[in-house]
């Protein structure tokens, strides 16, 4: 079975509070690798409410499968010594397992085992995925970078379970820089609520001291660079987000994102709103300390040309998953012909 768009939230919520005993088995795939953990470990104790017992719970790694494939369903077929659903979890699953999945949901073993496979981005093709979306007896979740709903309800969850408050340019901040992998979302907020400290009040520049990391804030100079045509400071920010650790789909990811926006506020102007009534209108709003910035941009860009932009970046996404070629290369070279498509020229 296949999951999209609002079913996604409504599956993962149900499974947790009522697993549902037809289903042998949970593919938990996609980009987000934090989130990819967390709904699995999430689905795993709603299955084993002790997930490190070893009478009931099988883990393997993916290629411990590949070179016995058999073991997939022995451990399907093997009672529970405690009692309750055995299950078994299968870390770092890919397209090698397709056929063995799929023979499994075929002809499942008897009783009310279950297999929850977690996997990264797989493509539309990939076979893993076929074996779970066309069978009956499984489905299979994906898990996309969070978007500014998805981490405002993140931020609000963190920071209330530690009865810390924040003030509302602080929550437009987070938002602006977390996301990308739920997992360091979650550990980037769990600090800021200690340096609060339960019962405490986070303000901006709290915010700011404990979130702004340099690799996040070279990404987004990076970014601008690209967007208001200065390719040697692009050059300099880019070298030191990759130093620094940032991905280059991450990066592209944030550029299409800001993209995005630019095109959207594009499209308010052309309708009759103004430059700035259109800025105001974004959610989530631009951080105010860019507000500036993104005003000059959105001359540069105007609709059909953010929309081009948004075009060059989705090909160099997709050729980053698609082809053996270096992705920093890719996503150099798709900010390299933003920065030198911008307008009016830089002098």
């Amino acid at each position: 079975m296949k999951l999209t768009g609002a079913r996604i939230q409504g599956f993962v919520s149900g499974y947790i509070g009522k697993p549902d005993p037809k289903l042998r088995a949970i593919l938990v795939y996609g980009p987000d690798g934090g989130l990819v953990r967390e709904r699995a470990e999430s689905f795993a104790k709603s299955v084993a409410t002790d997930i490190d017992d070893p009478f009931r719970v099988m883990t393997l790694p993916g290629s411990a499968l590949v070179s016995d494939p058999a073991r997939l369903n022995d451990e399907m077929a093997a009672l529970s010594f405690t009692g309750g659903r055995r299950l078994v979890r299968v870390k770092d699953a890919g397209d090698s397992l397709g056929a063995l999945f799929a023979s499994l949901l075929d002809a499942p073993p008897p009783g009310d085992s279950v297999a929850i496979a977690e996997a990264g981005d797989l493509a539309g093709r990939s076979a893993l995925r076929r074996a779970f979306e066309s069978a009956k007896n499984a489905i299979a979740v994906p898990c996309y970078a969070d978007g500014a709903g998805e981490l405002a309800a993140l931020v609000t969850s963190v920071l209330t379970s530690h009865k810390v408050a924040a003030a509302a340019d602080a929550r437009e901040y987070l938002v602006s820089r977390l996301g990308g992998d739920r997992g360091l979302s979650r550990a980037e907020l769990e600090k800021l609520a200690l340096y609060a400290g339960d019962g405490g009040r986070i303000g901006l520049e709290d915010a700011i001291a404990c979130v702004g990391d340099s690799a996040a804030l070279s990404v987004d100079d990076a970014i601008f660079a690209a967007a208001e045509g200065d390719a040697a400071a692009l050059e300099r920010a880019l070298q030191r987000a990759f130093q620094e650790g940032e991905s280059a789909v991450g990066i592209i990811k944030a550029a299409m994102r800001h993209f995005e926006k630019l095109h959207l506020a594009g499209s308010k102007i052309a309708a009759g709103m103004s430059a700035d009534a259109a800025l105001q209108s974004l959610r989530p709003p631009v951080f105010f300390k860019h507000q500036d910035r993104f005003l000059g941009e959105l001359r540069q860009w105007p609709l059909r040309r953010a929309a081009a932009a948004l075009a060059v970046l989705l090909e160099a996404e997709q050729q980053c998953k698609r082809t053996g070629f270096p992705d920093r290369t890719l996503c150099s070279d798709a900010l390299l012909r933003l920065a030198r498509g911008a307008q009016p020229k830089r002098r």
